[in-house]
């Protein structure tokens, strides 16, 4: 029987290329729905949404989020500063809110993705640059909405050039997290689920040079003990 997902473009395009019309498109509603009762619900789930039953992770699916959010917030806020549109910086205030919230889930994701996937050692120093510019957007979001919420939205004179520039501040971690997160996976194949086995051996040989490593230095401390 068809899954979900071939039901749902049926329905949208009515089943023109399957040749039944709007009769085929409820015949296969119905194959889908008696199929769905003699499954799983986790079996329906990634019959549905098989990219997300797919994630290890769900950080890929939250990261998008608070980059969308953060930035709606400061371009929205910079041109409701310059225009002088307080109700349009009030609008901004929840995305800001949002989108902290948003990057809290995202980093708490992206921690226990990072002691889970397996990666290299080429990747790991790009990981721990992401992981510290992602704790940063975090920390960053949270002060702005402090200080947003403690003055109620009322930011301005000196106050308010300092508030733009640490907006500008967040806005530019955001893109420089996304850079490093982009290229742990576009070019190294982090999470990947086809480039598992690479990514394995890189684990592999990355534990081993560190356990050679202590290795070494363990032998150096030894020798340096040794009278002569």
């Amino acid at each position: 029987m068809l899954g979900w997902q071939q039901h749902l473009t049926m329905a949208v395009h009515g089943g023109a290329d399957s040749g039944g019309g709007f009769a085929g498109s409820v015949a296969g509603w119905l194959a889908a729905i008696e199929r769905a009762a003699g499954r799983s619900p986790g079996e329906n789930f990634a019959d549905l949404l098989p990219g997300i039953a797919a994630m290890e992770n769900w950080h890929p699916l939250l990261v998008h989020f608070p980059i969308a959010l953060l930035l709606l917030f400061v371009a929205i806020d910079i041109v409701a500063s310059l225009a002088g549109k307080p109700a349009w910086r009030g609008a901004a205030s929840w995305f800001l809110y949002a989108g902290t919230l948003f990057a809290a889930a995202t980093v708490a994701a992206g921690l226990i993705a990072a002691a889970n996937v397996a990666h290299g050692g080429n990747v790991h120093e790009i990981m721990e640059k992401h992981e510290h510019l992602g704790i940063s957007v975090l920390v960053l979001a949270a002060l702005l909405s402090v200080w947003r919420i403690a003055v109620k939205g009322g930011i301005g004179g000196p106050a308010n050039q300092v508030f733009g520039l640490l907006a500008m501040l967040l806005a530019g971690l955001l893109v420089f997290t996304a850079d490093l997160g982009g290229l742990m996976v576009y070019k190294f194949g982090v999470a990947v689920r086809a480039a598992d086995p690479i990514n394995q051996g890189a684990a592999q040989q990355h534990r081993h040079e560190g356990g050679a490593e202590g290795a070494d230095d363990h032998s150096a401390e030894d020798h340096g003990g040794h009278a002569h």
